[in-house]
């Protein structure tokens, strides 16, 4: 994506990120279950109304836990009156994103980033942060929405650029209307090789 372009899915539409029917499209613990176990840290990155955030803190059980992270705090408003009073508030942390920086510092076992890509100015610096959030072995998964706004040229730059960076390919991931891969961070680090420009 070229830098400087920004696309955030505005507040107001919310509601079309966390629906039954999506529920039915795109169920999170069917795409997460092979990732996902109890006792896990897990980032939600981009998390909106936390259509994932809420599953994912299911799936880890009240060992583990989940960052649900947004640029937005409208977004994580959202969801802080969506879990407030359950048992799940426990497991989930609420964290608000700067546009040039995740600015969390906890190790994680896997990071999730759906529809959330293309909606970032620096891909790269993105990809630094989270490399350097992930415990060696550690999963990121990235889906991006099909046509309208990811080609599959750009799906297929977005994955090499994130190889490059010290990723590798493990598999891809079948979702309607959506390209996913899913990558790995090499057990050796490449924290100190990698600065962000």
């Amino acid at each position: 994506m070229p830098a400087g372009k920004e696309r955030l899915c505005p507040v107001k539409h919310a509601g079309t990120l966390d629906n039954k029917i999506r529920k039915m499209l795109q169920d999170p613990k069917k795409i997460l279950g092979p990732f996902i176990k109890k006792g896990m840290s897990v980032l939600d990155l981009g998390c909106g109304p936390g259509f994932f955030t809420v599953a994912m803190a299911e799936m880890v059980g009240r060992s583990g836990k989940v960052i649900a992270a947004d640029v937005q705090e409208e977004m994580l408003d959202k969801l802080h009156d969506k879990i407030k009073g359950t048992d799940l508030k426990n497991r989930i942390q609420l964290h608000k994103c700067s546009k040039d920086s995740i600015g969390f510092t906890e190790f994680v076992d896997l990071v999730l980033a759906f529809y959330v890509i293309h909606e970032v100015s620096n891909v790269q610096s993105l990809f630094i942060d989270v490399h350097n959030l992930l415990k060696d072995r550690g999963y990121f998964l990235i889906i991006e929405p099909k046509y309208v706004h990811v080609s599959k040229k750009d799906f297929e730059q977005t994955v090499e650029s994130a190889i490059e960076l010290g990723f590798e390919h493990v598999g891809n991931l079948r979702i309607l209307l959506s390209r996913g891969v899913v990558l790995r961070k090499y057990e050796t680090g490449i924290e100190s090789n990698v600065v962000a420009s």
